[in-house]
């Protein structure tokens, strides 16, 4: 039995020396296993496109970058990387070819140093900003008092400006001129960085091959097509005059909270055929205490009755979609009825607001297990189609109704 165990115990030590000489750098000939494996390749892209159009939605430039960022199962050990872009001409048909495409390639880093450079200098850039968004604006701005307050709201901004910079700590500027020191003196990204912003000459689709080399000298790649898509210009946000009903809120700095929200014509657009039409005003005469006003200190107020209405033809771009959203109230004593329509500009009258060819869009709420002077929130959701403009146009029937708080905005 004891000479059974000697030999076991002699085939094991065996075996843990073989096992060691595999791991044993300084036995003669002996070594790793060769790793024939090779890397994954692996990458995602973000876009960063930049455009900027004029107020008639002509391009100033377009930028269209895209930060390519690659990886693979063996990024710790040393791995190169070789970024190709080619064009694919006519894509997923039969006479689909690629052809060479000039692309500029980007530092990196410049991601990382204008993120930096934009946070401690936030407000001076927000300004700037929205002094440029309004002095390309101005040109299109037809309507004198309106051209104006846009002035008048540039010569503020400007007032900011210069107490933004004048904020500015000396540690501060310091910081930022470092920053924008390092940024201009950035090297050129190269095909070989693994992550690399490319400038890509325009709109198109293109195919993205990476090649991922170990430092065994095994190499993969992994390529996928990328569309790019033409600037378009943003789509403006509606503007919507006096949309909480508010004294002095007109662009020049006037208005009852009513002037905009008028019919062109009483006899035209009244429910019961003639009389006065225009909407009431409901204040909050205790604005600390609720319940409050959804916004400011006033709403509009539809008595009983159903003779009240609120009126506003505001401009929108032909094709997008948008959503309007209001807050009504109810008084509850008796049943009571609101709706909003969205109607074609072309509707000229009560009658034909109710016609469906002219509804583009409506919404009808009422005070069934409301609360008195509790307020809520609506969405109505709606498409200018053809439309470079459209009618808000508000009625109610049976109790006193209430309406707070327009806004509008562009649905993605």
């Amino acid at each position: 039995m004891k000479r059974y165990l000697f030999n076991f115990k002699a085939m094991f030590l065996s075996t843990l020396v073989l096992l060691s000489s595999c791991l044993n750098d300084d036995l003669p000939d002996v070594g790793d296993l060769v790793d024939l494996t090779g890397p994954t390749p692996s990458f995602n892209f973000n876009e960063i496109t930049t455009s900027q159009f004029t107020c008639d939605e002509v391009l100033i430039f377009a930028n269209y970058e895209i930060y390519l960022e690659a990886g693979s199962n063996l990024s710790v050990n040393g791995t190169q990387y070789e970024w190709v872009i080619t064009e694919v001409i006519n894509p997923n048909t039969v006479q689909e070819e690629e052809v060479p495409v000039t692309v500029d390639y980007i530092n990196s880093q410049r991601t990382r140093l204008m993120a930096s450079l934009e946070a401690l200098n936030a407000d001076v850039i927000a300004i700037e900003e929205d002094i440029e968004e309004l002095e390309l604006k101005l040109p299109c701005e037809t309507d004198q008092v309106k051209r104006d307050a846009i002035l008048a709201e540039i010569s503020a901004l400007e007032v900011a400006l210069l107490a933004a910079k004048d904020a500015l700590t000396g540690d501060t500027l310091e910081s930022i001129a470092d920053l924008e020191n390092q940024i201009s003196n950035l090297p050129a990204g190269t095909i070989n960085d693994q992550n690399v912003i490319a400038a890509f000459p325009g709109p198109g689709t293109y195919k993205i091959a990476l090649t991922v080399t170990d430092n065994n000298g095994w190499s993969n790649d992994i390529d996928d097509n990328l569309t790019i898509v033409e600037a378009v210009p943003t789509i403006p946000v509606p503007e919507i005059a006096e949309p909480s009903f508010e004294d002095n809120s007109l662009p020049d700095g006037t208005g009852d909270g009513r002037d905009s929200w008028r019919v062109p014509s009483n006899s035209a657009w009244s429910p019961l055929g003639g009389g006065t039409t225009v909407i009431q005003i409901n204040t909050d005469t205790n604005p600390v205490d609720p319940p409050n006003l959804p916004d400011g200190r006033q709403a509009a107020k539809f008595p009983a009755g159903g003779a009240r209405v609120a009126y506003q033809e505001i401009e929108v771009t032909p094709g997008a979609e948008y959503v309007l959203t209001y807050h009504s109230a109810f008084e509850v004593t008796q049943f009571a009825e609101l709706k909003v329509s969205i109607l074609k500009p072309s509707t000229s009258s009560y009658t034909e607001s109710l016609l469906e060819d002219n509804i583009i869009a409506s919404r009808t709420d009422n005070n069934i297990d409301r609360v008195d002077n509790i307020w809520r929130q609506h969405a109505l959701t709606f498409e200018a189609g053809e439309n470079e403009s459209v009618i808000i146009y508000v009625t109610n029937s049976g109790d006193e109704s209430r309406l707070d708080f327009f806004e509008i905005l562009v649905k993605q």
